[in-house]
């Protein structure tokens, strides 16, 4: 990294920490702290809530899930839209008429405290899991390809949120997102132009999605109903919509941001425009990640992205044989980018019979290319059991660092810090909310002052913060760190889901049906998961169903019970 680099990361970074406890300084009571004193429009709503979700890891594992994978990932998202109109149906009007603190709230309304606070308690576990990996996923990879202490990252990302969260709780999350996410848009829009303007001269952008479709990183759509397939439409529209149910619906991270709304017709309109634009933006995201896999079809690729992991086989009894497979790679990379080029300057004038040849001989070279990428794999496993040898989070920084001009490097580099911090104030945001409304407050013996609460809401938001920080400094890389991120949401979204549900529609179950259902299907749910039983997505699905079913039996027994009891 170059000066001009470092001022534009630090200076990014500066302004927008600087910024927020600047706009957000004085907050009176809880109510200001917590919901923003109720404020916000519709456009600050629509980009908090995508900045929300937008972590660091959307931007280091979506391009690389691409690159290796292609398109497919977009169906994840593809029931996002049907669950924010049921949202703006039902959610919203009845958290703002009952003028609730956290979702969780509604609840013990509805069943009783225990209810409430078994709910809270399953949200704080896998939220404060999220948390953690949030700040460590830019940490590790950003510490591996730059050399940063990887220790010193976390602390120093993990320190930047809580400054401005503890300083000004829900205003401070939704002011930075807004700088935040003109951040993100802007760097992310910079590199796919300037990926674009690499390629060779007659590669315009319909010839490069042309070149990526030939091997298959165009496919988008995948119809078919075999649950070996994780990303489907079918499991997109069904698994995603109570996935995006679940997280916008009842986790308190998104519920927080559009309770901060002025209005019910204001968090409706947010969320809409969250629903109609999220999609497209992931669309276009995975679409860098396509370019950037079209952009190594004309240049040289490493053969594995992640440079501690070479540097750990080559200083190894694996030199020898990692080194000859590098030779093996490179000629590999020289084969593919005479085809791609020849193909190429056949310009627009390309027969069907040529298309085909072209896409038979590249298939078979990306074939070979994936061979010898697995067996890299294998040596960097083999070298040291702890090295990451999985480098789908690597390709995207890889890029940055290697090709992007200097200035644009440091503003990448602020997009992926932003990222981290605008996910991480919002979840530690709506922790101390949670536990500061639904667990203290909730349970206290004594009378306290709003002030009291006020400090309160403070102090666990710096509590959150540091055990975020403890949890990233132990965590470790995954299979890709956004499913990782998803995985964990559906383990518990489903079961959540399914006792809100249950609130709105179905009056006649009571308490204890819901209470008893809702353990017993975390644990079958965690027990499935650990038993590779189906795809994740699924999970969400099977979840909402199963502590529906179990307490609409519960509650039949119960109900014969007291009648027999009565006889």
């Amino acid at each position: 990294m170059q000066l001009i680099d470092w001022l534009v990361l630090i200076g990014t970074i500066g302004f927008i920490v600087l910024y927020g406890v600047y706009r957000s300084r004085g907050s009176k009571n809880v109510q200001e702290y917590i919901k923003g004193g109720n404020n916000s429009h519709w456009w600050t709503i629509g980009l908090s809530v995508m900045a929300t979700q937008a972590s660091a890891i959307t931007f280091l594992s979506t391009p690389g899930q691409a690159f290796h994978d292609g398109m497919g990932f977009v169906q994840f998202y593809f029931g996002l839209p049907i669950a924010m109109v049921i949202i703006c149906m039902v959610f919203i009007p009845i958290y703002h008429r009952l003028k609730v603190y956290t979702a969780y709230e509604y609840l013990e309304s509805r069943f009783d405290r225990k209810t409430r606070v078994l709910t809270a308690l399953l949200f704080l576990i896998q939220r404060g899991l999220a948390a953690g990996l949030t700040i460590f996923a830019p940490a590790i990879i950003l510490s591996a390809v730059l050399g940063w202490n990887l220790t010193g990252l976390t602390v120093l990302i993990g320190v930047l949120v809580i400054i401005y969260t503890v300083s000004g709780g829900t205003r401070a999350v939704s002011v930075t997102h807004k700088q935040q996410m003109a951040v993100i848009l802007t760097g992310m829009i910079a590199t796919f132009f300037i990926i674009l303007s690499f390629l060779p001269e007659n590669i315009n952008f319909t010839k490069a999605l042309e070149i990526a479709g030939s091997s298959g990183k165009m496919d988008v759509l995948d119809f078919s109903i075999d649950l070996e397939n994780r990303y489907t439409v079918w499991s997109g529209l069904i698994g995603g919509s109570f996935l995006a149910l679940s997280y916008f619906g009842t986790d308190q991270s998104q519920v927080q941001r559009y309770l901060t709304g002025k209005s019910v017709r204001e968090s409706q309109l947010g969320m809409i425009f969250n629903g109609l634009l999220k999609v497209p933006l992931q669309f276009f995201i995975l679409l860098v990640g396509v370019m950037v896999f079209v952009f190594y079809q004309f240049n040289s690729a490493p053969l594995n992205f992640n440079p501690a992991a070479t540097e750990t086989v080559l200083n190894s009894d694996y030199s020898e044989q990692y080194q000859d497979l590098m030779l093996e790679h490179e000629k590999l990379q020289e084969r593919k980018q005479e085809l791609t080029l020849n193909y190429a300057e056949l310009g627009e004038n390309v027969s069907s019979y040529q298309r085909q040849e072209f896409e038979e001989k590249l298939n078979m070279v990306n074939q070979a290319e994936l061979s010898t990428r697995d067996k890299a794999r294998i040596f960097i496993e083999a070298a040291d059991e702890e090295a990451e040898s999985n480098d789908k989070d690597y390709v995207f920084i890889h890029f940055i660092l290697n090709n992007l001009p200097r200035g644009l490097i440091g503003l990448l580099l602020a997009v992926i810090l932003s990222a981290a911090m605008s996910s991480t104030a919002s979840e530690l945001n709506a922790l101390a909310s949670t536990t500061a409304i639904d667990i203290y407050k909730r349970n206290l013996k004594t009378e306290k002052s709003d002030e009291h609460f006020l400090k309160a809401s403070k102090w666990f938001t710096l509590l959150w913060g540091l055990i975020a920080i403890g949890f990233a400094s132990v965590a470790d890389l995954f299979d890709n760190l956004i499913q990782l991120v998803n995985i964990i949401g559906s383990i518990f979204y489903g079961n959540v889901l399914g006792v809100f549900l249950l609130a709105f529609f179905i009056k006649y179950v009571k308490s204890n049906a819901v209470f008893i259902a809702a353990i017993i299907t975390q644990v079958i749910i965690i027990g499935i998961w650990m038993l590779d039983g189906v795809p994740y997505l699924w999970l969400n699905l099977i979840g909402c169903a199963l502590v529906i079913s179990i307490a609409l039996l519960l509650e039949r027994f119960i109900k014969t019970d007291q009648n027999a009891a009565e006889v």
